[in-house]
């Protein structure tokens, strides 16, 4: 009696493919770590997208090495390779490219590599999935703020701009470039009358500079501004 029993239970988890369950949770998780750092930093795959993604990759290598071991002659190779080209179009349409300034690049890198850990998930190398999450979590925050900070010098541009005097004041518009993630260092302040005129070299990323620079064109309080 136990024994059927016993053999009934092997039954029903068999029919179940707990085991197939269980590698499509771990690539929920897996994905979801990678997309909740996404999804942190505004990017337009975030958490949802890069989760579905994992476990969909896992989900279709399943199915391929299902095919592969029923005898029907397929290849579970081509799944493999539909998958890979499939999310490289998807990750293509991540990246934006708007007045010479590439975006998106990391964000398709990512849904390649999500898709990569799902195929793991879904061909039951878990440690390999485990360890590439790992991995692309470290490329992602810690060696994405050692990139920001050496992206911080590779451009110098020096403002000079006047303002009103009864208006805002140079250490405001200083404070003001900064909130475009640059570097500000004020080299002069002068009074000409009612203007005062500062003078400051700004470090940082091409496109944030141009950003900061159309951002003091337009300000209601600056009066003129030259940028060297």
């Amino acid at each position: 009696m136990i024994c059927g029993v016993g053999t009934g239970v092997a039954d029903v988890l068999g029919f179940l493919r707990v085991d197939l369950l269980g590698e499509l949770v771990l690539a929920s998780i897996l994905g979801g770590l990678v997309g909740l750092e996404r999804e942190a930093k505004g990017k337009p795959a975030g958490l949802r997208t890069n989760l579905l993604i994992c476990v969909g990759a896992a989900l279709l290598t399943d199915l391929s090495a299902h095919f592969d071991r029923s005898g029907i002659g397929f290849d579970p190779t081509r799944i493999a390779a539909q998958i890979v080209s499939g999310i490289g179009f998807l990750g293509a349409g991540t990246i934006l490219q708007h007045r010479g300034a590439v975006s998106g690049l990391t964000t398709a890198a990512t849904l390649w590599v999500v898709a990569a850990i799902g195929m793991a998930c879904g061909s039951g190398h878990v440690v390999e999935a485990v360890g590439t999450t790992a991995l692309v979590l470290v490329a992602l925050l810690p060696l994405g703020a050692v990139e920001r900070w050496l992206a911080m010098g590779r451009h110098s541009r020096r403002f000079t701009f006047d303002v009103r005097r009864s208006a805002v004041g140079v250490d405001a518009m200083v404070a003001y470039l900064q909130t475009h993630g640059l570097r500000v260092r004020l080299d002069a302040v002068e009074l000409d009358g009612e203007i005062v005129r500062g003078v400051v070299e700004v470090r940082g990323r091409s496109a944030a500079i141009d950003t900061a620079r159309n951002a003091l064109i337009a300000h209601p309080e600056v009066v003129r501004l030259v940028a060297d």
